[in-house]
């Protein structure tokens, strides 16, 4: 895994070994960031489920002014500081070792984001929380732009209801990209 454009391209990122990480393939961050491409310039990136934290860390490469990764698990928030490190990219980037809900909450009261990124275990309906929590969050605006990467199994239906829409989804063999803004956008 490395990163694909901007100051840091080329530089191999570390990973965490294991079955609970799975990080995005160089092929599918590369399709993600060419649709994002005119929102990551100068933008404040929040990057939720981070892992290695390779989504937050392409934003700064390509731009962006500042990225907050949340990772909660002990040995992915060293890997992430460790490729922050490496790739120069930590003075315009914070990590916050906790939980997504409990970082959304410390977060509450800042200027919104450009763009959340979040790719949550699979399955488990942690993107509708994080989704219904932005709702009523100064975290989100009717311009941010929000990607939920998740199995191709994942039922959205339930946006309209949280007040939030699908406006692109990218299908992969085994996984999909859905982009989604609030409704009054």
């Amino acid at each position: 895994m490395r990163v694909i454009a901007g100051t840091a391209r080329s530089m191999p990122l570390k990973t965490v070994k294991g079955m609970d990480v799975r990080p995005t393939t160089d092929k599918t961050k590369e399709t993600l960031f060419n649709v994002l491409q005119t929102d990551v310039p100068d933008s404040r990136f929040l990057d939720l489920f981070s892992g290695s934290g390779a989504i937050g860390i392409e934003a700064l490469s390509r731009g962006a002014s500042h990225a907050v990764l949340v990772e909660q698990d002990s040995k992915a928030a060293d890997c992430i500081l460790e490729n922050l490190q490496f790739t120069k990219l930590i003075d315009r980037a914070e990590l916050q070792k906790c939980d997504v809900l409990t970082a959304l909450h410390r977060m509450e009261g800042q200027k919104p984001f450009d763009v959340i990124f979040m790719d949550p275990p699979y399955d488990q309906g942690l993107e509708r929380q994080v989704v219904e929590y932005l709702t009523r969050s100064s975290l989100a605006d009717e311009y941010t732009v929000i990607v939920i990467e998740a199995s191709l199994e994942t039922d959205f239906s339930w946006l309209e209801a949280a007040g939030f829409h699908a406006y692109k989804y990218k299908k992969y063999k085994t996984n999909q990209h859905v982009f989604i803004q609030r409704n009054d956008a």
